[in-house]
């Protein structure tokens, strides 16, 4: 049986994720790093690290966005994922995350703290399943999704990215 996106949708009980795509939290670890212990600007204590199941498909893509913790991407199936990350320094780099090593694609993609950072499927009439880890643990108050207008203005240089990877409010 060929997989497809609504078949992961379902049966891994994915919901709509605001930058885009579909994602289930599947694990945040019992452990906490205590707020005093925090250097980066964290409003409270946070776990080691979570887990999500996240699923771009067709036309979706992950809207530019940072948070302050790393975070890993990790291929499980369908095509490759292409990943635009501009770090602190304002240096853009992209990334292929997928199963075809031939091709320099990689089934890991690491995304440091603070960078922005935007994905799309590599054939747009398919989907891409991957995993996302986050340290320290994610919340969405440590998430912040890019305007448009305001990443032109301190990247212009990057305007076709930006682009394609923001939406147009």
């Amino acid at each position: 049986m060929r997989k497809t996106a609504e078949y992961y949708i379902e049966k891994l009980g994915l919901l709509p994720h605001p930058e885009g795509g579909f994602f289930k939290e599947t694990y945040r670890s019992n452990g906490i790093i205590k707020k005093d212990c925090l250097k980066h600007g964290y409003s409270g204590d946070r776990t080691f690290s979570t887990l999500i199941y996240f699923l771009l498909k067709g036309k979706n893509f992950s809207a530019m966005h940072r948070l302050k913790s790393d975070e890993i991407w990790h291929y499980y199936d369908g095509c490759s994922v292409k990943i635009v990350i501009i770090n602190e320094n304002g240096v853009l780099r992209k990334l292929i995350l997928g199963g075809d090593l031939s091709k320099r694609e990689s089934f890991q993609a690491v995304i440091p703290k603070n960078s922005w950072f935007g994905a799309e499927l590599a054939d747009k009439n398919s989907y891409a399943l991957i995993g996302c880890t986050v340290s320290p643990g994610f919340e969405f108050e440590d998430f912040e999704i890019g305007k448009r207008k305001d990443l032109l203005i301190q990247f212009p240089e990057f305007e076709k990215e930006i682009k394609r990877l923001t939406k147009n409010e």
